[in-house]
C-alpha cells in the first residue's frame, strides 16, 4: 500500500522537479510511514495508561520513537533507491489524489495527538 502512494507522488511531481523528484518522494514515503508508527505507538501507550499496566514512561516511549524513525528512514532509503522504483514503475499506476495522498500523515499526527492528550 505504501509503494503505491509513493508512486502517486512520484509521477506527481516528476514533470515538474525532474531530478529532485526521488527526494520528494522519499521524503513523503518517511513522512507517512514515520506518522502512522507514531499514531500506532500512542495508542497503545495510551491504552495501555487507561488500562493501568505499567509500560515505559513518555520519554522511554520518545526515545523508542526516534530510534524506529531513524531505522525508517534507513530502509526507505535501501528500499526505494534503485530497482525497486524501476519496478514499481513498470507496473500499472493507481491514481491518488495528492491532496488526499499528502493529508495522511498530517491526520495521523493529529491522531497521534489527540491519543498523547489522554497521558
Amino acid at each position: 500500500m505504501l509503494d503505491t502512494f509513493y508512486i502517486s507522488v512520484f509521477n506527481h511531481y516528476k514533470k515538474r522537479f525532474k531530478k529532485r523528484t526521488i527526494g520528494i518522494a522519499l521524503f513523503y514515503i518517511n513522512f507517512l510511514e514515520i506518522s502512522i508508527y507514531l499514531a500506532l505507538g500512542s495508542f497503545f501507550l495510551a491504552f495501555a495508561s487507561q488500562m493501568k499496566i505499567v509500560t515505559m514512561s513518555l520519554q522511554k516511549f520518545l526515545l523508542l520513537f526516534v530510534l524506529v524513525s531513524i531505522f525508517i528512514v534507513f530502509k526507505n532509503w535501501m528500499r526505494y533507491n534503485g530497482k525497486k522504483r524501476n519496478i514499481l514503475n513498470a507496473k500499472p499506476k493507481v491514481k491518488h489524489s495528492i491532496s488526499i495522498v499528502w493529508l495522511l500523515p498530517f491526520a495521523c499526527i493529529g491522531l497521534a495527538a489527540i491519543l498523547l492528550q489522554v497521558l
